[in-house]
């Protein structure tokens, strides 16, 4: 049981069966790996590891090794206490660590921040917030002409 009163399996269940962990590890390495511009088959390379590897240690399907651990800080320039969350790090934030690990955060923000007048990242704040309002887009319907 944790804290809460809830068991490790009903967690991990939540997490698609991973271990919450190792979803968390992966999340900060993802992160720290897409703050450092560096693309997952870069980090393979330096590891001599497949990016899918690197998939599946970022979501948390495959635990990462110590030793691979300690790897993987020194290629990001990191430390390991950042990638496990034992620092104030802005990866190791778990604040805003569930928002930047949804596919397409970082991409979102780094346009974002692009964005140059203070109107334009507003309506894009406003779209956001509709969006998030309304139920999920059926992918199978086509886009309305306009």
């Amino acid at each position: 049981m944790t804290g809460d009163g809830s068991s490790v399996v009903e967690i991990k269940r939540t997490l698609g069966g991973f271990d919450p962990i190792d979803v968390s590890v992966g999340a900060r390495i993802r992160v720290r790996r897409r703050l450092q511009g560096v693309n997952q088959e870069a980090l393979a390379k330096a590891l001599g590891v497949t990016f899918q590897q690197i998939q599946k240690y970022e979501r948390g399907a495959n635990r990462v090794s110590a030793s691979t651990l300690v790897r993987i800080a020194a290629f990001l320039g990191t430390s390991v206490g950042e990638l496990v969350g034992e620092t104030g790090g802005a990866a190791g934030d778990g604040g805003l660590l569930p928002f930047v690990t949804v596919p397409g955060a970082i991409d979102l923000l780094e346009s974002f921040a692009s964005i140059s007048d203070a109107r334009g990242r507003r309506l894009v704040c406003d779209m956001a917030r509709l969006l998030a309002q309304r139920p999920p887009i059926d992918e199978a319907e086509p886009l309305a002409a306009g």
